[in-house]
């Protein structure tokens, strides 16, 4: 089995065009990269300093920078992170968009061998406040955009240093990373003993995000696994408009240096730049969290009309559910390029649909990765038949231990609780129905809040919809939608009820419909539920 599993692990590297025919002194240089910098996440921009110094690295507002760059960049500031007056931090805190600095402070971070937190760009200053207590970390680099937050959250910590990582007018007194790197060129840090690890935060839309710990190791073990579903290939074009502080922005970041890629990055996403970028640049690979593809399809016919695509060979989302409609839109459009990741922030991608998957089940969330196992259970965790609906246990090829406030995730047989409910089905795919959390009992009955949401954004007046349970005095919870409407048209909230009960079972019915412009979410497409919640009882309260 396990030779069987290597040489999968062989071909995939090989037909992504890792594993080619270098010089011998080339192979040796980069041995000797990994030598010095150590097998990290980051060690993929050492490498490939060696590999092929002079392929751009990095493309954005900037600029183009070399991989060669880039490398002596994070050497630079590494250097100077080591000579800060309080010494090399244990953790650094990023802050950043997607753009140079974020990549300079982390490659810099593990340099030194400090732990990287990596932090949401949309915290307010309460909720950066609550994070930087738990994980007290030595230095933020941040956006100047985020100095309001920052400040709050480190008005009783002086003694955590700052530096700016992108600014357009830094005030005097401010440390940036760019006079770091200017101050220190040609230099490289000393060797720490220490194994960086990089801290992702959970999403926290119901409460304060978890800190998940993972050890540094060049992409993860699931990387030739990836590689092997994915048509990733080394030395081509890859636009990141996923988060790089998320889990599955930072995955792309990590697989695209160790594969020599250049990655084309935007600070802020906006739909119509981004095909732009994608034409411009002839980039075969696309990253997305799935909002974004709705945000795409809802160009005017105008504006999407003038991008072909051509190039793309692969778009990869993450982080949320996609639409079924979306999905099947985009492909009719650019061509069979969509593969939709499962993942979780504690254990990395748990399993992918491809174009084929997704054709025959737009919804699904694919099949389990080589090397994963799935099982659904019930509440008293026996394994659930085929289309039955359980909780969702999964055990993959990276491991968690736990949350850095010491809690974990529920643990059997080496499988961990993903928090999500669903099922597979006949072909060994696998339906997300929703999370743990969310299922509501109206009643005594079970509703899962995605099959009232698909109906409903099969209106052709609703663009979007999401549905809670809230407290009901007399039904226990009731079910309350939250819907955004087209364009130009219009419903009642009658009609949208009529629209459910003639599809779906009368307790299935939204008690309450709540028209909003647009609805809350977090930078990587997940709705906050609890905005939506405290926005309710306020109506409620006021009625």
């Amino acid at each position: 089995m396990k030779i069987a599993q290597g040489r999968d692990a062989l071909r995939s590297l090989v037909n992504a065009r890792l594993i080619v025919g270098l010089r011998p002194d080339k192979y040796l240089r980069m041995g000797a990269a990994i030598a010095r910098t150590g097998f990290g996440n980051t060690v993929g921009i050492a490498v490939s300093a060696q590999r092929c110094p002079e392929r751009p690295a990095v493309i954005d507002e900037r600029g183009v920078l070399s991989y060669r760059e880039v490398d002596n960049r994070a050497n630079a500031l590494a250097a100077a992170l080591q000579q800060f007056p309080g010494g090399a931090p244990r953790v650094v805190g990023i802050m950043c968009r997607n753009h140079r600095g974020f990549i300079d402070a982390l490659a810099a971070s593990e340099r030194i061998g400090a732990d990287v937190l990596l932090l949401n760009t949309s915290f307010a200053g309460p909720a950066l406040a609550d994070v930087v207590v738990r994980e007290r970390p030595g230095v933020i680099v941040y956006d100047d955009e985020f100095a309001d937050a920052v400040d709050v959250a480190l008005a009783d910590h002086s003694e955590i240093a700052r530096v700016v990582a992108w600014t357009d007018q830094p005030p005097a007194e401010s440390v940036t990373v760019e006079t770091l790197i200017a101050r220190h060129p040609g230099e490289r840090p000393l060797r720490s003993d220490r194994r960086s690890a990089v801290i992702l935060l959970t999403s926290g839309t119901t409460g304060t995000p978890k800190g998940a710990k993972r050890g540094a190791g060049g992409g993860g073990s699931d990387g030739p696994a990836i590689l092997g579903r994915l048509p990733w290939r080394a030395e081509e074009t890859m636009v990141v408009a996923a988060p790089l502080f998320h889990a599955w922005g930072f995955g792309q970041l990590i697989m695209g240096t160790m594969l020599s890629c250049a990655l084309v990055l935007r600070r802020t996403f906006d739909p119509a730049a981004t095909m732009e970028l994608v034409d411009r640049y002839r980039a075969t690979g696309l990253s997305v969290v799935p909002v974004m593809l709705d945000r795409i399809m809802e160009l005017p016919e105008e504006v999407l009309g003038r991008f072909s695509g051509r190039s793309l060979r692969f778009v990869t989302a993450a982080g949320s559910r996609m639409r079924p409609d979306v999905v099947i839109d985009f492909m009719n459009r650019f061509g069979d390029v969509i593969y939709n990741n499962y993942n979780a922030t504690e254990v990395g991608v748990i399993a992918l649909a491809g174009p084929e998957d997704l054709r025959a089940a737009p919804d699904t969330a694919g099949r389990p990765m080589p090397g994963t196992e799935l099982r659904i259970l019930d509440e008293r965790h026996r394994e659930l038949p085929t289309g039955e609906i359980g909780a969702i246990f999964a055990r993959t090829t990276t491991a968690f231990e736990e949350y850095t406030s010491g809690q974990t995730k529920e643990i059997l047989d080496g499988f961990m609780a993903t928090g999500d409910i669903g099922y597979l089905d006949d072909a060994g795919r696998l339906f997300v129905v929703g999370r743990d959390d969310e299922m509501i009992v109206s009643g005594g009955e079970n509703v899962y809040p995605i099959e009232v949401e698909k109906v409903l954004t099969g209106h052709p007046a609703v663009d979007d919809a999401t549905v809670l349970g809230v407290d009901d005095e007399k039904f226990g919870q009731r079910l309350a939608a939250f819907v955004v409407l087209r364009p130009e048209a219009s419903a009642t909230d009658d009609e949208l009820k009529a629209h459910v009960r003639a599809e779906l079972a009368n307790y299935k019915v939204p008690r309450d419909i709540v028209f909003l412009d647009e609805l809350p979410r977090n930078a990587v497409g997940k709705i906050l539920r609890r905005e939506l919640k405290a926005q309710l009882a306020d109506t409620d309260r006021a009625g």
